[in-house]
């Protein structure tokens, strides 16, 4: 037998499973509806006005933010903060791995009338590079020549590392120039921006597909035992096979 690391002495008959089953639906649902009171009072969040004039290179050269929401009619843009340095030559292995779920999405949320971008500090030649890499459509902007990182407290120049910094709202010590993060910003009609919400850190762990459906497996993510949480994670094209073969996309 195949050892798993998992504990076989609570295997039980199909009646016991299936009470425990329901009992613990009943707290998946009371969850569910603290999710949605959760959605409710994220949603009813003042806003800060957005008072400077951002500018970011993108594939079609330079866009202000103003040009990211696209003239969609709810004008709502979802930023995520991807962590890329400009000295970097890839992207974070933790960003690319929430990113790999951006591709498919895109088409959805622009049909709720909302756009969604990635935004970091490397050059656009840099990210343009990398994204052909790992094969994704997603938009994808460089904030290399404006604050707009430092403003959404994102990035630290060397300085702000040599003492705390301001990261998921709190002071903290870091020795990484940029972490990721999401921000949701609105348009009103006279063309106003607003900041409306942003999290970070573990904040962002909903926005992962892939350790969502590792959360309801028997091992969930298996990452106890590890040097760190990630310590498993490959960019999607450096996994090994059975064969100890580096896998390559088929581009």
């Amino acid at each position: 037998m195949v050892k798993t690391g998992l504990d076989t002495d609570k295997i039980v008959s199909q009646d016991e499973w299936l009470e425990a089953r329901k009992h613990l639906l009943t707290q998946e649902k009371e969850f569910t509806r603290l999710r949605d009171r959760l959605g409710q009072q994220r949603r009813e969040l003042p806003w800060v006005k957005v008072e400077k004039n951002y500018v970011f290179e993108g594939p079609r050269g330079k866009e202000t933010l103003a040009d990211l929401f696209e003239g969609r009619s709810q004008l709502v843009l979802v930023v995520y903060h991807f962590m890329f340095a400009p000295d970097w030559e890839e992207g974070c292995r933790s960003c690319s791995f929430w990113a790999d779920g951006f591709n498919a999405i895109g088409v959805h949320v622009n049909h709720r009338d909302v756009t969604m971008v990635a935004v970091s500090r490397a050059p656009i030649e840099k990210l343009e590079a990398f994204k052909r890499r790992m094969g994704w459509n997603f938009k994808w902007l460089s904030s290399g020549n404006n604050d707009f990182n430092y403003d959404y407290q994102v990035s630290f120049t060397p300085e702000a590392l040599e003492n705390e910094v301001e990261y998921n709202y709190a002071k903290q010590k870091t020795d990484t120039s940029d972490l990721p993060g999401v921000s949701v910003f609105y348009q009103d009609s006279e063309g106003n921006i607003f900041h409306t919400y942003s999290a970070y850190s573990r904040g962002i762990d909903i926005l992962n597909p892939a350790y969502n459906y590792l959360d309801l497996v028997p091992k969930g993510r298996d990452e106890a035992e590890l040097e760190w949480p990630m310590a498993w994670l490959r960019y999607h094209d450096r996994y090994e096979d059975k064969s100890g073969n580096t896998r390559r996309e088929a581009r």
